[in-house]
């Protein structure tokens, strides 16, 4: 697959994998920022994605960042559909003590294209019964 990106800012770097094992993408930011302890931001890539049709691109955190930093993206995943043709953002988080600064050209999170698969939606009057039933948040244990 090739996965064509317009640039739309000066500063705009094209994504790229840090390793050919990597199933994300590093996504970098053209602005320069603070985020505050307990605060957020929309951080600008200066990029348009032109997705094809039936494929998705989930915007992740990077690991570094989170453990190092407390900085995470707050709509993890975040979803980009095939059709959208505006600038690829990035919402993140500082969860962290201190303020933390983006700087041009840093790595803010990566992206993950990943196959769609649609639904057929249809309305049922009953539901079957399974060894798990109705059992959730914490029901095999901690």
């Amino acid at each position: 697959m090739i996965l064509k990106f317009k640039r739309i800012h000066p500063d705009a770097t094209l994504p790229e994998y840090a390793h050919e094992s990597d199933a994300g993408m590093d996504v970098r930011s053209v602005d320069d920022l603070e985020i505050a302890p307990g605060k957020r931001a929309l951080v600008h890539t200066g990029l348009v994605m032109l997705l094809p049709p039936a494929y998705e691109a989930q915007v992740r955190p990077r690991s570094g960042l989170a453990l190092k930093s407390g900085v995470t993206v707050l709509n993890s995943p975040g979803t980009i559909d095939s059709g959208y043709r505006g600038e690829v953002c990035v919402i993140l988080a500082n969860f962290g003590e201190s303020a933390f600064a983006v700087k041009k050209g840093d790595k803010i999170a990566q992206i993950v294209v990943a196959p769609v698969t649609r639904a057929e939606i249809a309305e049922t009057g009953s539901v079957d019964d399974t060894d798990r039933g109705e059992g959730g948040f914490g029901s095999t244990g901690v």
